[in-house]
C-alpha cells in the first residue's frame, strides 16, 4: 500500500509577513478545501522578530529601534502562540496536518523528525520540561517546555508553536543554527546560547536530510510541488490583509 502523499514546498527565503501568511493559507486551504498536508523548510529575509499571538502588542519597547545591517528589524506577528523569535541565523520549518489529540500529544508526535534528523546529524535532542515562568520571558529560547527540544545538556536548539482549528494543525519552530551573538544580546539583553559542538552541514543538505527523515517518521511521500502563479496571488492578498502591529502599544515586558 502507497504511503500518503504530503506537498513539499521548496525552501523559500523571504520577508516574515509573507512566510507568516503563507503558513496560514496552507492551513486553511488543507482544513477547508481539500489541500494536502505540507511541509516546507524557509529564512527569513530581512531579518525578524516574531510575536506570538498573545504578545503582539505586549513586548519590549526598545525592539522597535533594533537594526541589522542597516536594515530595521522587523516585528512580524505569528498565528501560533509563544514568545519572541529571533530569526537571523535559524532556519525554520512549518508542517501543516490533521492531527488528533492533546497538543502535547501533537507536538509528541511530529517532533519526531526533528530528534530523528537532528540524530543523524550527529545531534541528540530530548522534549524540554513543563515550565510555568516560559510567559514571564519575552524570549522564546530563555526557557525550554515540554513542546521545544533541547540538547543533553539542556540548551534549547528548537522552538516549535502550534494553531490547531479544528482537526487541522499549523506547527512550525525555529531551529537555532548559527545566530549572530551581538544581534541576540542586544535584542534578549541576554547572553546568546552556546553554539553547537558539531560542524554542520551545507543547508541545502541539511534540509535534505531533514526532509528525508519526515518522510520515514511520519510514513508519508513528500512530493515537491511548487506554488502555483495563483496560489502565490491568494497568499499575498492575505498577506496585504492580514494581521499588523499597532506601534504606539508595545509595553515592557516582564522579566
Amino acid at each position: 500500500m502507497s504511503p500518503p502523499v504530503w506537498r513539499l514546498i521548496p525552501y523559500l527565503d523571504g520577508p516574515g509577513s509573507l512566510h507568516m501568511a503563507l503558513d496560514a493559507w496552507l492551513l486553511t486551504q488543507h482544513q477547508h478545501y481539500g489541500h494536502p498536508p505540507s511541509l516546507r523548510f524557509y529564512s527569513w529575509k530581512p531579518a525578524a522578530i516574531s510575536l506570538g499571538l498573545s504578545q503582539h502588542h505586549s513586548y519590549p519597547a526598545h525592539w522597535q529601534q533594533l537594526t541589522w545591517q542597516d536594515q530595521p528589524l522587523e516585528l512580524v506577528p505569528r498565528p501560533s502562540g509563544g514568545r519572541g523569535v529571533l530569526h537571523q541565523g535559524d532556519l525554520t520549518y512549518a508542517l501543516v496536518t490533521s492531527a488528533a489529540g492533546s497538543r502535547r500529544q501533537v507536538y509528541a508526535h511530529l517532533c519526531q523528525f526533528l530528534i530523528e534528523g537532528w540524530r543523524r546529524l550527529g545531534v541528540e535532542l530530548r522534549f524540554g520540561d513543563p515550565n510555568p515562568n516560559y510567559r514571564k520571558s519575552a524570549n522564546c529560547f530563555s526557557q525550554a517546555t515540554a513542546a521545544d527540544l533541547v540538547t543533553p545538556a539542556g540548551h534549547k536548539l528548537i522552538g516549535s508553536a502550534q494553531l490547531k482549528q479544528g482537526g487541522a494543525v499549523l506547527q512550525h519552530g525555529s531551529m537555532q543554527i548559527n545566530p549572530d551573538p551581538y544581534l541576540f544580546e542586544q535584542v534578549f539583553q541576554t547572553p546568546p546560547p552556546p553554539p553547537l559542538p558539531q560542524s554542520l552541514p551545507a543547508l541545502p543538505t541539511l534540509i535534505e536530510v531533514l526532509t528525508a527523515a519526515a518522510a520515514h517518521c511520519l510514513g508519508v511521500e513528500l512530493r515537491l510541488q511548487p506554488l502555483s502563479t495563483q496560489e502565490w496571488q491568494q497568499v499575498i492578498n492575505s498577506q496585504k490583509a492580514g494581521l499588523t502591529l499597532d506601534p504606539v502599544r508595545p509595553i515592557q515586558a516582564s522579566k
